[in-house]
């Protein structure tokens, strides 16, 4: 029987990037916009707060764009604060290369594995579907969603009584199935 498992973002993920104004480097972005319209162009930014020393720093969303090109729906979203919109952003990998950021997702993911009834079976067959494109260590998830210790779901690897079509040893932050074998 397969079971379904789902790794889901509970907050929004912490953006590294140096602070200048304090030796930290993680920034919490809460979701607020900053729009600025100059005659016919329009800058906008996603603020960030200093994890260190509260200093705000600004994520380039818009920069020097024609308003006619900008959808009216995107434009009040940016208006509204939108927290899901922040989120889009965050993931896009475009947006994260042009402002050089990264995203640290520690403590910013759980993992619903829909219940504890597949831990007394023999062989547990299991689908696992990313909410988000959060990069986590598959062999981390098993560890978690199936009760051991990432010793014992490594030792289970070096088995064979662990299977996967992708390779558990490094991160991940697509889609994938495994079997375990008890």
């Amino acid at each position: 029987m397969l079971t379904d498992w789902v790794v889901m973002p509970t907050c929004l993920p912490l953006v590294i990037r140096r602070c200048h104004a304090c030796p930290s480097g993680r920034f919490q972005a809460g979701g607020k916009f900053r729009v600025n319209a100059n005659h016919k162009v329009v800058d906008a930014w996603l603020l960030a707060l200093c994890t260190g020393c509260g200093d705000t720093t600004k994520i380039t969303v818009l920069e020097r764009v024609n308003v006619r090109s900008v959808p009216p729906a995107l434009l009040g979203r940016l208006h509204g604060n939108d927290p899901g919109l922040a989120a889009e952003l965050l993931q896009d990998p475009v947006l994260r290369r042009r402002n050089r950021i990264a995203l640290d997702w520690d403590d910013a993911w759980r993992l619903d594995t829909g219940g504890s009834d597949h831990l007394g079976r023999e062989v547990i067959d299991v689908s696992v579907r990313f909410a988000a494109r959060i990069p986590v260590r598959p062999l981390r998830l098993i560890a978690e969603g199936c009760g051991l210790s990432r010793a014992e779901a490594a030792r289970l690897v070096a088995q064979g009584k662990l299977v996967s079509a992708v390779r558990l040893g490094g991160k991940l932050s697509g889609d994938f199935g495994f079997t375990l074998k008890r």
